[in-house]
């Protein structure tokens, strides 16, 4: 049963957002504020975080910062900005996912299961267990790992699903859309701008020179591919 840790000063959003998500058959952890929040994460190690980022003291964008600093965990934010300046930088603390204030609670659960799905093995299951290789990048979608000339790459479950279909099929150009279309199952318009704050993440993981990619490449006015010919 994944453990799903909520974060928020409000009582009634704990309790409201505590009693779907165990209904959907999930254990749920509290915590209502941020220092109380990364105590809960330590002790308890959960499967994802639901995280407000409206809260006294430390904001929910410094709590998954510091998680971030540490962990992959897959982290949701609530929020109740609604601009896009907002969203992105929700994106660029480290965030998997966001939902905006007021938000329905069966939308959010379906959120957190395919955030779950998309991180693996400690959510639902994947069905495809093929490795691939390209150059010195190899990935293992069965366990979700990401190996760089031998060494391991830590990537959020968001930037594994944008980067996979672009080494499945290298050379390949694909629109932004088309990436979120992969990564979540719908184009979501809203979040395009958001691809390319995770792109720029798992450049920076891969240790790429923007100028001169190893990896991916970016195609004006279209999207990214990754290089056939990748070393």
């Amino acid at each position: 049963m994944p453990m799903i840790l909520v974060v928020d000063d409000e009582q009634n959003i704990r309790d409201l957002v505590g009693v779907y998500l165990t209904a959907a058959g999930y254990s749920v952890e509290y915590a209502a504020d941020g220092p109380s929040a990364l105590d809960a994460f330590h002790q308890t190690r959960p499967d994802l975080v639901i995280l407000d980022i409206m809260m006294p003291g430390m904001s929910g964008e410094e709590v998954c910062v510091a998680l971030r600093a540490e962990s992959i965990v897959p982290i949701i934010m609530l929020t109740a900005r609604d601009t896009d300046m907002a969203k992105v930088a929700l994106l660029e603390s480290g965030a998997d996912d966001y939902i905006v204030k007021p938000f329905s609670p069966p939308e959010l659960v379906a959120r957190v299961r395919a955030v779950l799905r998309r991180a693996g093995p400690a959510g639902e299951p994947v069905d495809d267990t093929g490795a691939y290789h390209l150059g010195g990048l190899v990935m293992d979608v069965a366990s979700r790992e990401v190996t760089l000339d031998g060494t391991p790459v830590a990537l959020t479950a968001r930037e594994f699903d944008l980067l996979l279909p672009m080494v499945r099929r290298p050379g390949v150009v694909f629109t932004r859309e088309q990436l979120l279309e992969s990564a979540i199952g719908y184009a979501d318009y809203a979040e395009t701008r958001g691809v390319d704050v995770h792109i720029r993440h798992i450049r920076e993981k891969l240790d790429e020179d923007v100028a001169s990619p190893r990896f991916i490449e970016t195609v004006r006015g279209v999207g990214y591919r990754v290089r056939r010919d990748a070393p």
